[in-house]
């Protein structure tokens, strides 16, 4: 099975070393990428794949799957140089992972060719611990859809979504959450710190009391409140801090910064969707 991608930063290596650790050869691949360097990087990194500097035909030939992995603003042009390129006899599915971007737009880039899917993965994908949501136009059967599910799931978990708009909320909770994550494991470092714990003491303290949190929170089918409930004590240390943060809104302030990252995913898809793309 040949996949090609258009863009070979961070998302399309996760993914395309997700599948070689999987077994697949690396000759299935063909990557378009326009900066001489980043080629000369993927050829030293994947013995094997195939490396273009534009989107000519061969770069596409014969795939099964086309990764549209370039950024929001770049994905216009992108599609205009793939378009010719997808009538054929096989006719691959086109999977975009870039935030906002429609399906609709992507299709009338396209000049109308609709075996489209739209997914958005998260940056724990470089280590194979990312999980995808993936919405599928309709002119996508289920052999098309595992295809995705085969390419996304070599870099993590990955769900179905039924509605497009949902896509925002997905890119608003797990794209952009990492940093949330990131944010408050900052918070935990900063407060260790302060109160002296020694640097590199504090962040392992900080990495370790999260990532043992998130183990434990996997391995039970106990709601997250609860979990916190069973952690705080009455007239305990961790009552007084949640206090603390409950009077500084901190929860509030966190569910308000994900709806408001799922408000510019959406605005991306108004800015970058149009022919004439804006800030």
């Amino acid at each position: 099975m040949t996949t090609t991608f258009i863009g070979g930063g961070n998302m399309a290596t996760a993914l395309i070393g997700g599948m070689l650790a999987r077994g697949a050869d690396a000759s299935e691949f063909h990557i378009v990428e326009p900066s001489a360097d980043a080629r000369h990087r993927l050829t030293s990194q994947y013995a094997g794949v195939r490396v273009f500097g534009e989107c000519s035909t061969d770069a596409v030939a014969g795939a099964h799957l086309v990764v549209l992995a370039v950024k929001p603003q770049q994905m216009r042009d992108a599609a205009k140089a793939l378009a010719p390129r997808l009538p054929g006899v096989r006719r691959p599915v086109v999977l975009s992972i870039a935030a906002g971007i429609r399906l609709a737009d992507l299709e009338r880039w396209l000049n109308g060719y609709a075996r489209l899917v739209r997914a958005m993965p998260n940056t724990p994908a470089l280590i194979g611990k990312g999980i995808s949501g993936a919405f599928a136009a309709p002119s996508v059967d289920a052999e098309g859809r595992s295809l995705v599910s085969s390419i996304l799931e070599a870099a993590g978990e990955q769900i179905w979504v039924d509605d497009e708009a949902t896509l925002d909320v997905v890119t608003a909770v797990s794209g952009s959450g990492p940093a949330y994550v990131f944010y408050f494991i900052e918070a935990l470092d900063a407060a260790a710190k302060d109160l002296g714990i020694a640097p590199a003491d504090a962040r392992r303290l900080a990495l370790s009391t999260f990532a043992g949190s998130i183990a434990l929170a996997q391995s039970s089918d106990t709601e997250p409140a609860a979990l916190r409930a069973q952690v705080t004590s009455k007239g305990g240390t961790t009552e007084r801090a949640i206090a603390a943060m409950e009077a500084a809104a901190v929860k509030a302030g966190i569910v308000e910064g994900v709806k408001a990252a799922a408000r510019r995913a959406a605005e991306m898809g108004d800015a970058f969707g149009v022919d004439t793309p804006k800030d």
